[in-house]
């Protein structure tokens, strides 16, 4: 893949990023509760489908990519020490490889478990603290790199600048695919849709949120990757968990690049802290309506967090971390999500148009409606369908490992429901503690 293609490929994750942000916006603005996904689907085709965007959130939406961000953090803060100690360590069992970066991974998502436990403002300074300081440190990076780094122009070269006949890249499945993992970059915006319940003035803030925060990012990881081709050749990024750290020391030789590749590391954590303060609101909301474990609906009234919830992903997170790889889970992710949130925008567009009765038991209001509806909802279920197809095609192992996830939700859904009923009949019920504000 060319440069340019390869910037395309972002561009286009970016589209694609945008137009399920403006969709999540209209159903954030009609149903502002904790919960996200889960709250939509139930709303526009019943629990069935809502538990499983649920199930899928706590093994893929929520988990996978915390450990996904981890194993990357890890990656890149080891390129401040000496390789020796980055070497694996000597504990090999057969489904699981334990390192000094595997230990560090899970010890990161641990801690900042901890702290979005402690408190809900704790948890909302670390989280403003870690995205000020990434926010300023990409753009820090970007001017210094494009203004003093010893980067070239000439990366962007190739066919497509000297107008030599080529195959159509974006028609390849290596495109798709590669979108599959520009996707993942790009996870985290339709965050705020998942805390209805705790964001003031939910029926502005929440579109405001999805559709600048969507924009800020699409602007940045554009700039990034612009930055990333002055530095490198794209065949020096090829396959490059770490291709910041690799940018850094082309630009600004090995010192440098070791003090920057420390300071992208800090900037993922910003990635993990928001995913972890999310995930638990849907575990939290599927276990209000009874379909998990009620231990999960509880929170803390002196911390006015849901513990159980935070841990439980946590130790999901570490799970995933000792048993799998950078690769295997970001295609994993990427498939199964686009499953979801596929079918979270066709639920909009059923309760807009499909049945009014529905819409109006709903309480589906369009006090915000989508920008150019239909054509943005029927773009953005296209290009997952477009990943969906491809995924399955090119990584088959990955998008089976995707659907077997799902199918195993349906035999606990049987068990919850019918747990739920017995409960009811015998009058009994979890302890529920609403989520507040902060």
């Amino acid at each position: 893949m060319d440069p340019l293609t390869m910037m395309l490929c972002w561009l286009v994750g970016g589209l694609f990023a945008l137009s399920g942000a403006l969709c999540y916006a209209e159903l954030g603005a009609s149903f502002p509760r904790a919960g996200g996904e889960y709250v939509f689907l139930k709303e526009s085709f019943g629990e069935l489908p809502a538990f499983m965007s649920g199930w899928v959130s706590l093994l893929v939406g929520f988990s996978a990519p915390i450990a996904a961000a981890a194993i990357a953090l890890s990656e890149y803060l080891f390129q401040l020490f000496p390789p020796a100690l980055s070497a694996p360590g000597a504990v090999s069992l057969p489904f699981m490889d334990i390192s000094i970066k595997t230990v560090v991974a899970c010890g990161v998502i641990v801690l900042i478990s901890l702290a979005h436990h402690r408190s809900v403002r704790l948890g909302k300074g670390l989280q403003n603290l870690l995205t000020l300081f990434k926010l300023g440190f990409i753009l820090c990076f970007a001017g210094a790199g494009f203004v003093w780094g010893q980067g070239s122009w000439e990366h962007f070269s190739g066919p497509l600048l000297s107008m030599e006949p080529r195959p159509l890249d974006v028609l390849d499945s290596r495109f798709a695919v590669a979108l599959v993992f520009v996707s993942f970059s790009y996870t985290g915006w339709n965050a705020a849709a998942y805390l209805g319940g705790e964001i003031q003035s939910p029926k502005r803030n929440i579109p405001l949120a999805l559709i600048l925060g969507t924009l800020v990012v699409i602007c940045l990881y554009l700039l990034l990757n612009t930055l990333y081709v002055f530095a490198l050749a794209p065949d020096n990024m090829a396959g490059a968990p770490d291709v910041g750290a690799k940018a850094a020391c082309a630009l600004f030789g090995p010192f440098a690049g070791q003090i920057f590749s420390g300071a992208i590391g800090l900037g993922l954590a910003s990635a993990l802290s928001a995913m972890i303060v999310t995930g638990p609101r849907v575990y939290y909301a599927m276990a209000k309506d009874g379909l998990f474990f009620s231990m999960f609906s509880r929170v803390s009234r002196k911390r006015c967090t849901p513990g159980a919830a935070i841990f439980l992903q946590a130790g999901l997170a570490v799970a995933m971390v000792m048993t799998a790889s950078f690769e295997h889970l970001l295609i994993y992710i990427g498939f199964t999500l686009s499953l979801v949130s596929s079918l979270t925008v066709l639920g909009m567009m059923r309760l807009r148009y499909c049945s009014k009765e529905i819409a109006g038991k709903t309480g589906f209001s369009k006090v915000y409606q989508t920008p150019g509806y239909p054509f943005t909802p029927l773009l953005f279920v296209a290009g997952n369908i477009w990943i969906i197809l491809f995924s399955i095609t090119d990584r088959p192992v990955s998008a089976a490992w995707g659907l077997v996830t799902i199918a195993l939700g349906l035999p606990f859904y049987l068990w919850f429901k019918k747990r739920r009923a017995t409960l009811s009949r015998s009058g009994k019920g979890p302890a529920l503690s609403p989520l507040r504000s902060s």
